[in-house]
């Protein structure tokens, strides 16, 4: 079995794939100070209660944006795992697109990943929608290759920058409204968070298409992404295993295991 471990700023994901489908996926809060034993014991425990053992893991593949954490991780899977896990973005790792920027080693592996992931089961040029800590907007050409994008801020973290910068107004649960004109103090912020948000994300898409005339699928993934299915108006299919999905191709390519389907 594979244990994949994707940890992004604010939570990090452990999933198991048993060669055929991912039977299992766990999530716990991104900390980079968490050691190697305090994941072992949480994810021992965890295993357990499905009937999986440490021993049932014969390989790991790890991606992370908190680059303090990746030595824990590792560590992780080196003793209580006894396996030398894959780690995207280090030498000798192949992700199998390009990166078509002046820089290409700004791009976050989590955005590399997700790439992979949608190339691997969508079809045509795509943009993808990733809602996390930032709302990542990122151009995927008909052959896979990532070719740039928007970074915003996602819609927890505006949600609690107006909480911390006005000292009146609470801390809300993001739902959809009732009404687009809030008649109290909390259905207007869910109003303009709820709202704001879909017309940032319809907005920043149409601007997208306008600038780039190719027929894109656009793709919405990330932890919160479903709360916006059926609303938006430009996000044409929701792929909540867009990461892992790509982990598991970047895996499956460098390991040299055939393709299930």
């Amino acid at each position: 079995m594979l244990l994949a471990i994707d940890s992004g700023n604010t939570n990090t994901l452990f999933a198991i794939h048993d060669g055929t489908s991912w039977v299992v996926e766990w999530r716990i809060e991104t900390n980079a100070a968490r050691t190697a034993d305090e994941y072992a014991v949480w994810l021992y425990q965890l295993m357990n209660m499905q009937g999986l053992k440490f021993a049932d893991l014969s390989s790991c593949i790890i991606s992370t944006v908190v680059p303090q954490s990746l030595f824990h991780m590792r560590n992780l899977a080196r003793r209580h795992l006894d396996i030398v896990p894959m780690v995207v973005g280090e030498p000798g790792v192949n992700i199998g697109v390009g990166v078509n920027l002046e820089n290409p080693n700004e791009v976050g592996a989590d955005r590399l990943v997700n790439a992979v992931g949608a190339h691997k089961n969508h079809k045509g040029p795509l943009i993808i929608v990733d809602s996390g800590t930032a709302t990542t907007f990122d151009v995927i050409s008909e052959n896979g290759d990532f070719e740039g994008g928007i970074i915003s801020p996602g819609i927890n973290l505006s949600l609690r920058a107006l909480h911390d910068a006005a000292a009146k107004l609470p801390r809300i649960a993001i739902q959809r409204p009732d009404k687009v004109i809030g008649r109290g103090t909390v259905e207007a912020m869910q109003s303009g968070i709820f709202w704001g948000y879909i017309g940032l994300v319809d907005g920043l898409i149409t601007r997208m298409r306008a600038e780039d005339d190719r027929n894109f699928t656009v793709i919405g993934t990330g932890g919160i992404a479903s709360l916006f299915e059926g609303v938006s108006e430009r996000i044409d299919v929701y792929d909540a295993k867009l990461t892992i999905n790509g982990l598991h191709e970047i895996w499956r390519k460098n390991s040299g295991q055939k393709d299930a389907g």
